[in-house]
This record gives C-alpha cells, sequence and structure tokens, in this order.
C-alpha cells in the first residue's frame, strides 16, 4: 500500500484543484487527462472507493465530448491546442487500458482508437509522424517524424491488445528495432517517459539499451539544488512538471530514488514565476510523481493477487 502521507498529499492536491477550477473542473488537456485517469483508478483500487473510479468515466467521457474528433483526439481544448499528437494519443490509450482492467469496454473503445489514428499516423518502414492535423487529412505543417512515437505506440499497443491490435504492433516493433540502436535522448521529459516504457518489457534489446543510455544521460543532468536540467547544457533551465516525469521513470525503473524525494521536495516551494504554476499539468504531474500507481508495472493495490 502507497505510504499514508503521498495518498494524503494527492487527496489535499486534488482538492485544491478542483476548489480553484484548474482540474479536473478546468480546461481539457489530454496529456494531463490521462494522467488524470490513471491517478483516478490507481485511488480506486487504492482506496476502494467507488467515486474514484466514476471520477475516471466521468473525465474519459468529457474529453470524449470536447476533445474527440471523428478520428483521434485534439490535444487540448485551447485555442493553441489544436492538432493531434501522437504521443498524447499513446499516453491516452494506456489510460484506456488501465481503466479497461476494471471496465473492459474501454479496452474496447483503446481498440478502436488505434484503428483510427494509426493509419494516419504510422508510414510503415519509416516512421510516426509527431503532430497531425485535427482532422488527420495530412502532418500538420512543420512536423515529422517523432523520436520516441513508435515506442510509445508500440507500448500502448500491446498493453491494450496483443491479438486485436497484432498488425499495427508489428509496425511499431519494427520502427523500434530501427530507432533504437541509435538513439541518444537528451531531453528531461523525454528521458523519463523512455524509462517509464522501458519497465513493460525490459528483456528486450531495445530496452535495456534505452535504460542505460537514460540512467547515464540523467546522472550527468542532476543538479544538486534538487533537480534535473532540461538538457545537459542548459543547466539552470528546469521545470516542474517535466521533472516529475523523470521522477516516475524513475521509479518505474527503481533507480535513484533519493533524487526523486530530492525533486519532489524541491518543486514544492519552487516557483517559476508563469503560467506553469498554475497549470493543471504541474499539479497533475506532482500527484503522479508522489503516488505513480498504475504507471508502475508491478503496482499491487491491496487485496489483489
Amino acid at each position: 500500500m502507497a505510504p499514508s502521507d503521498d495518498i494524503t498529499y494527492v487527496l489535499d492536491k486534488l482538492a485544491w484543484m478542483r476548489s480553484q477550477r484548474i482540474w479536473p473542473n478546468g480546461l481539457r488537456y489530454l496529456w494531463t487527462d490521462a494522467f488524470g485517469v490513471v491517478l483516478f483508478v490507481s485511488l480506486y483500487a487504492e482506496l476502494r472507493q467507488r467515486k474514484y473510479l466514476d471520477e475516471a468515466e466521468s473525465l474519459v467521457g468529457e474529453v470524449g465530448r470536447v476533445l474527440g474528433r471523428p478520428r483521434g483526439i485534439r490535444i487540448g481544448e485551447a485555442p493553441d491546442r489544436d492538432g493531434q499528437y501522437f504521443h498524447y494519443l499513446a499516453m491516452w490509450l494506456y489510460a484506456l487500458a488501465i481503466l479497461g482492467r476494471h471496465i473492459a469496454d474501454y479496452r474496447s473503445m483503446g481498440v478502436e482508437l488505434v484503428r483510427q489514428i494509426h493509419p494516419a499516423f504510422v508510414l510503415p518502414g519509416r516512421g510516426v509522424i509527431w503532430k497531425m492535423e485535427e482532422d488527420l487529412s495530412g502532418p500538420y505543417p512543420g512536423y515529422g517524424f517523432g523520436a520516441l512515437d513508435a515506442f510509445d505506440g508500440y507500448v500502448s499497443y500491446r498493453l491494450l491488445d496483443e491479438t486485436a491490435l497484432a498488425p499495427q504492433i508489428a509496425d511499431m516493433r519494427l520502427l523500434v528495432a530501427q530507432a533504437a540502436p541509435g538513439l541518444h535522448i537528451t531531453q528531461d521529459l523525454g528521458l523519463g517517459m523512455m524509462l517509464w516504457m522501458t519497465q513493460f518489457f525490459p528483456g528486450e534489446d531495445w530496452a535495456a539499451t534505452q535504460r542505460a543510455r537514460c540512467l547515464q544521460t540523467l546522472d550527468r543532468m542532476w543538479v544538486e539544488d534538487g533537480y534535473f536540467c532540461r538538457e545537459p547544457r542548459a543547466r539552470r533551465m528546469r521545470f516542474a512538471f517535466t521533472n516529475y516525469g523523470v521522477s516516475v521513470g524513475l521509479q518505474a525503473v527503481r533507480a535513484m530514488p533519493r533524487r526523486v524525494a530530492s525533486l519532489n521536495g524541491y518543486f514544492e516551494s519552487y516557483r517559476s514565476g508563469d503560467e506553469y504554476d498554475r497549470e493543471a499539468i504541474t499539479h497533475v504531474m506532482a500527484c503522479s510523481s508522489h503516488y505513480p500507481g498504475y504507471l508502475l508495472r508491478d503496482f499491487q493495490a491491496p487485496g489483489t493477487p
């Protein structure tokens, strides 16, 4: 069971966000809402209170109502969050897979979403387009292939349904095998999310290679004040929400626990002085860092075998 102080932290943070109309009663944003669904389902599994499962279902419904499109899901509700990001969609697929462990229909919803988006985003043998036009008619102007997107899809597809999505998984498996040997990630959130992905299939070559590289790079990016810098050459640049993403990745592979604790403490008092101080992404990711729940492969809720 999660330490009681972590649960208390999350419940207090959720109450504060709601009182400030930050989240989940603020603007919809697919990345944040994906982590939020996982958070609610984790709380349901941990506390055995049905209201958290109801919250997760309600959030999925609101995302569909506000951001859903005939094919795919828009990035966010704000005017400047148009188009569709594949890695956001992949994180949403993971959230549906987690909710689907308790309510099977959401797994089917995820499979249908893959079938909508995969032909638009994926060029077999070449890559996954990072950002598409909102109607999936073509790449968003100025955007090409994403470096991590094939890995995002490979993991989320497999966790949804290996049988139903076998052809799409095969496309992603080939792209992962092509990309992994030469991929060197240097951005904090990318490092955290790649580490997070490596936990699911740790024996595969790509996972072993990327886990070692990411940990080595992050070790160089640690600043003793208590945070990971944005890039190895940007020592003073830091963001709370990206550090929380690094934290989740480190917890997934059980690495650097003291640094995880340090960054959680550092960003409780740190203020950037910009919009991120009140953005939902900052505070929902903080909850995930303190209490990753179902973001961890080995999460065991009380009473589960």
